[in-house]
């Protein structure tokens, strides 16, 4: 309207020259404007957490001051942590962001969920926002990084409805606010493909990345709809698996929980997907910290029939982290035992076999009483013999139960329940010759040259497959080192000849009685 009266109180010569003076200043002014920021919006505030700042603020910080006295890394490589409503998971997902140190600057935050509404059949990294919202303020995308990943492999792409209601990657937002000081951007992607392949393409282009320089976040549940009950006994295994830091491992647990049989159990990591894209990305050593596991039912124990499971995980890098699983359990390499010590293993072997022709049990533990080394949890096989001929072998090559107890169960196991033999018979008990291995120690190796012939045992592991060697076997047969690693990785890890060479070899002493 000013612009038309203008023009009316001009000469008509004018009214040329005057238009494209506003044309001008209108061009002007509109290259002075700064483009509107694209921002996702807080699409679950009120639902998942509260929408209120100050409320929210509250309920998270009081979350973290559950954990004020747990344990904080600065050597922080990644965590997993749930995405369920902050009242059922906000404990268990506080614990995991307490240990991390806030006064750590990370370049950016790579965080990873999967798809509960799309089926992507690859990865959305979402590229296309400047920012997240929550009721706390907006977290700034690093829309660069995005990119990068899209430019690099074609399995990254921008797919807007996997986004735009999904949950749980805005759920974790308030934690990472309130948690640093200085928010980091982040890159939201959202993972939805059971392609082994693809996950590994994914893992190969985010393992650059994967460094000192940046978090990453793994969104993730664990069993849906399952008893109270059963939730803990499928969690726990689930556990156990991602505790290997063995991808192999993680994806047959998750295959037997779903064939187990379990009623209303719907999955047992709803981020199975991204889980595995993080534990392809662990060529080195990793020290994997469990940090707290609660269920639905721990929270509201109102209806314990269909429960979901929340752990939280930390994936900790560096030199103080270098150990594996079998080295830890294992590192105290001072172990002996007394002939006194020997001779109540060997009772104990008998008294389990002949107890279970009768149906009956007796208590290991009393007859240790006064000895504390038996009560050491140690790894320890028994070897059932008729006239120099093997009957039975059963055992455990780490310490997973306390001695006696791993003797007690291994003699019944070496009895009963040898695939190679029939079960012992009663009759068959007094002309069995029993002898136990005490495993001590195991060793990682390196090279050929560390292994000693006839004191070493051989174990080896590659993957999901293992096998191993009591040291007498040496002793039985005329073998070079070559061969015995040979027949040890093609016999009994079913590796092939040569499938040591490029295994894991651990070698340990067993004490022989």
């Amino acid at each position: 309207m000013i612009h038309k009266a203008i023009l009316h109180m001009l000469p008509p010569a004018s009214w040329f020259c005057t238009a494209l003076i506003l044309t001008l200043m209108n061009m002007n002014t509109n290259d002075k404007q700064t483009p509107t920021q694209q921002v996702r919006p807080a699409t679950q505030a009120g639902r998942f957490y509260e929408s209120d700042p100050q409320t929210l603020s509250q309920q998270v910080d009081n979350y973290l001051m559950r954990h004020a006295k747990d344990s904080t890394y600065v050597n922080v490589a990644a965590l997993i942590v749930p995405h369920a409503g902050h009242y059922f998971s906000g404990n268990v997902a506080a614990s995991a962001y307490m240990a991390l140190n806030p006064e750590k600057h990370f370049k950016r935050i790579f965080l990873i969920g999967p798809s509960h509404y799309e089926w992507l059949n690859g990865a959305s990294v979402n590229s296309e926002v400047d920012g997240y919202a929550t009721p706390l303020g907006i977290v700034p995308v690093d829309r660069e990084t995005g990119l990068q990943l899209m430019a690099a492999d074609s399995v990254f792409s921008y797919y807007e409805k996997a986004h735009d209601r999904e949950h749980c990657l805005e759920v974790q937002l308030p934690f990472l606010q309130r948690r640093f000081k200085e928010m980091p951007p982040i890159v939201p992607i959202i993972i939805s493909t059971n392609d082994y392949s693809k996950l590994k393409r994914m893992a190969e282009v985010l393992k650059p990345y994967f460094n000192e320089d940046n978090l990453f976040v793994i969104s993730s549940d664990f069993s849906h709809y399952p008893s109270y009950e059963d939730a803990y006994k499928v969690d726990a295994k689930t556990k156990e698996a991602i505790m290997t830091g063995d991808v192999e491992q993680f994806i047959t647990t998750i295959e037997e929980n779903s064939r187990s049989g379990i009623r209303n159990l719907s999955t047992s990591a709803c981020g199975e997907f991204p889980i595995i894209t993080l534990m392809l990305m662990l060529d080195k050593e990793y020290e994997i910290k469990h940090i707290l596991y609660q269920n639905s039912g721990d929270i509201d124990n109102h209806d314990r029939r269909r429960v979901v499971g929340y752990h939280a995980f930390a994936f900790l890098r560096g030199s103080n982290a270098s150990t594996t699983q079998l080295e830890k359990q294992n590192e105290d390499s001072h172990f002996a035992l007394t002939d006194s010590e020997k001779q109540l293993l060997k009772l104990i072997a008998q008294k389990s076999i002949s107890s279970a022709f009768d149906k009956q049990s007796f208590s290991s533990a009393t007859l240790c009483q006064d000895h504390p080394t038996l009560k050491e949890k140690c790894g320890a096989f028994v070897t059932l013999s008729q006239k120099g001929k093997l009957r039975g072998c059963i055992g455990l090559l780490t310490g997973e139960l306390p001695l006696h107890e791993t003797i007690y169960r291994m003699a019944r196991a070496a009895a009963f329940e040898d695939p190679r033999f029939p079960q012992l018979r009663r009759e068959e008990l007094d002309r069995t010759d029993i002898e136990i291995s005490v495993i001590t120690p195991m060793k990682r190796i390196y090279s050929i040259d560390e292994f000693q012939l006839h004191r070493h045992g051989i174990f080896i592991k590659k993957g999901r497959r293992s096998g191993t060697f009591l040291p007498q076997v040496a002793d039985e047969v005329n073998w070079t080192k070559e061969e015995f690693l040979g027949h040890c990785s093609r016999d009994k890890a079913g590796l092939g000849w040569d499938g040591w060479r490029d295994a894991e070899l651990y070698v340990y002493e067993a004490i022989v009685f």
